[in-house]
């Protein structure tokens, strides 16, 4: 009898003990889930719940303030979550706070991400709703990663055609010519070179312009010298009025020209009688026959003057001068 006692007691303290334990779990569970403490209530819409459910864990810069009470769909196919929020947050969470869904590490339970973004908004109160942000989902960000391998791969498979194309062609065969980085060593010496020479030239420019403006050399005198100005004007003028007489004595070639054209097309005037008139050429072979006579005779007596005792003298002195001059 004392032992069956004793196994009462002991079956009865034992069942205390579960009873206690599962108080204490459901007190801990209760508190953890925000349902013994004092909460407030904060709204967020979203056009895709990704996934969400109620009992969902609510965070505010990383720590956890809450749960996801209810769920439901808008008339305008809106999610709106409802998050009961610990109560010591409503000195912290502003209006302008932004709402995400995340996710409790790469492949965990969703969570609704509260991130804050000012200090200066006010205070959001019990009911009020919060601005939402999209966030990439798994399914998004597997989707891009199927579309960029398959862009790598059209890429890649391009690249090996080409690889393949460059392989046949001359340029590879220039690469791996080992004479190239000499040339194009000695190519860029030549340009060092000449770059250098250019710097001298262009010192020597620069030298040549200082003394120009100072008024030294050739140039710096032609163009500072005011007299030599001057007087390149009074010449460029006189040049001027030279091409100007020169213009008009071309006209009058020019006129007396067209006379003579005119003369010879109409077969009247005077150079039009000494081409074409037969007398007036038989009178001038005949006067300049004369004169050749004329001029024979001359000389006949300009040496029979010089055989002459009376100028005999004076002939002579004027051949000795002569002499003497040569």
């Amino acid at each position: 009898m004392a032992n069956r006692t004793s196994d009462n007691i002991r079956l009865g303290a034992f069942v205390l003990s579960g009873l206690l334990v599962l108080v204490l779990l459901l007190y801990m569970i209760g508190r953890n889930e925000h349902l013994f403490g004092a909460t407030y209530v904060l709204k967020a819409r979203f056009y895709n719940a990704q996934g969400l459910m109620k009992g969902n864990n609510v965070r505010f810069s990383g720590i956890q303030v809450g749960t996801v009470r209810r769920i439901t769909i808008e008339a305008n196919t809106q999610i709106e979550v409802v998050m009961s929020v610990d109560k010591k947050m409503r000195q912290v969470i502003r209006k302008d706070a932004v709402v995400s869904i995340g996710t409790d590490g790469l492949v965990g339970d969703k969570v609704v991400d509260i991130t804050p973004v000012t200090l200066s908004a006010t205070l959001a109160l019990d009911g009020d709703t919060l601005r939402t942000r999209a966030s990439a989902n798994l399914a998004t960000m597997l989707d891009t990663l199927d579309h960029s391998n398959k862009d790598i791969s059209v890429v890649a498979s391009e690249l090996k055609i080409a690889a393949q194309r460059m392989n046949r062609s001359t340029i590879w065969s220039l690469l791996e010519d080992p004479t190239i980085p000499d040339g194009v060593k000695a190519t860029l010496s030549n340009i060092r070179q000449a770059s250098s020479r250019v710097s001298v030239i262009a010192g020597r420019l620069d030298q040549i312009v200082k003394d120009v403006q100072k008024g030294q050399g050739a140039a710096g005198m032609i163009l500072n010298d005011s007299l030599l100005a001057g007087n390149i004007r009074l010449a460029g003028n006189k040049i001027r009025s030279a091409s100007e007489t020169a213009d008009s004595l071309m006209k009058g070639l020019k006129n007396i020209a067209d006379g003579v054209q005119d003369g010879v097309t109409k077969k009247n005037g005077t150079v039009h009688t000494l081409l074409y008139d037969t007398a007036i050429v038989q009178k001038l072979n005949s006067s300049l026959d004369n004169i050749q006579k004329g001029t024979d005779g001359f000389n006949q007596n300009m040496e029979a003057l010089k055989h002459n005792f009376l100028l005999r003298g004076y002939f002579r002195k004027q051949e000795k001068q002569k002499h003497k001059k040569k």
